[in-house]
């Protein structure tokens, strides 16, 4: 077995246990909202970092200085089609569900009767129905993102090994984002899961496979890498500036909001946020010196991007 597919291997477990112990979250600590903003702030931090500081080099290095439109491109890509996935599936919110909305009591002792028209029944049922499922319109948006997240993994773990990086030290800010992020997005479904009353047999059923999304988008790329071996460093350069793009958006969804939201903590907040840049910026001293210089300095493709060849 190479060391990247070990690597890979090693990260992948970590992974998945680290989604399914969010998942199981609220059962194990107490989560208090200052505590999970802390958490968000940090995390949020640390993948504004890795875009800034690993991704969007290795993509630059990975293509070439005559590519910078592509990679600029790719960046704007991969944030629109975040963006577009939040929107759809509004699944960026971590903080655990404390109870379905669909359920209050209509017995009011208010001393006079309710006349009801006759579609209100239906309108219960029907809003009964959608509490139930709310937790499946997060599990696919969330499943989306987490696939890609595998792909940004496997281009990471591959940009590393094109600059004869080795050990531990592939794509491990990457693997560092991914696993720390993790859990928030399977507390997430379990907690929308567990206030729409369904069993925790299920709840670990539908997390353990939100969690096998990542492998599954990490084996995608490297297969495909190593398919279009000729064009491997094309692959890699743009998946890597996609990926910035998807870590940016995510990041920026968590960090933006506390500006407006949560002033009431903004030193520990922000604090937290800035430990999350350091340990990004901090990975690249385990970085050979080599890390980002130029793979070369032709172009890599005849196609034009933005009208300049």
């Amino acid at each position: 077995m190479s060391s990247t597919l070990l690597v890979l291997a090693v990260y992948c477990v970590l992974i998945v246990a680290a989604s399914l112990l969010g998942g199981r979250l609220p059962s194990l600590v107490r989560l208090t909202h200052k505590r999970m903003q802390l958490l968000i702030s940090f995390v949020g931090g640390l993948m504004l970092g890795i875009a800034i500081f690993h991704m969007l080099p290795h993509a630059i290095a990975a293509l070439g200085p005559n590519d910078i439109d592509r990679v600029a491109v790719c960046l704007m890509l991969g944030m629109v089609v975040m963006f577009f996935l939040l929107r759809a599936f509004h699944f960026h919110q971590h903080d655990p569900q404390q109870g379905p909305v669909e359920e209050h009591s209509h017995d009011h002792d208010h001393g006079h009767d309710h006349d009801h028209d006759d579609g209100v029944p239906h309108q219960h049922a029907v809003a009964k129905m959608s509490g139930e499922l709310d937790w499946l319109g997060v599990f696919l948006g969330l499943s989306l993102h987490t696939l890609i997240d595998g792909l940004a993994l496997g281009a990471s773990l591959e940009g590393d090994a094109l600059h004869q990086h080795s050990g531990w030290v592939l794509g491990l800010g990457t693997f560092l984002a991914i696993v720390l992020h993790k859990p928030l997005d399977a507390l997430s479904i379990t907690s929308l899961m567990q206030a729409a009353h369904w069993s925790p047999r299920w709840q670990i059923a539908v997390n353990a496979g939100f969690a096998m999304m990542c492998p599954l988008g990490a084996l995608l790329f490297l297969g495909g890498a190593n398919w279009l071996v000729e064009q491997q460093s094309i692959l890699i350069g743009t998946m890597l500036a996609f990926s910035a793009g998807v870590f940016l958006c995510i990041s920026l969804s968590d960090l933006l909001p506390e500006m407006e939201f949560h002033s009431h903590h903004r030193i520990p907040l922000s604090i937290a946020l800035l430990l999350g840049i350091a340990l990004a910026w901090g990975i690249r001293w385990l970085e050979p010196a080599s890390a980002h210089q130029m793979k070369r300095a032709a172009p890599v493709s005849s196609v034009e991007w933005g009208g300049v060849e």
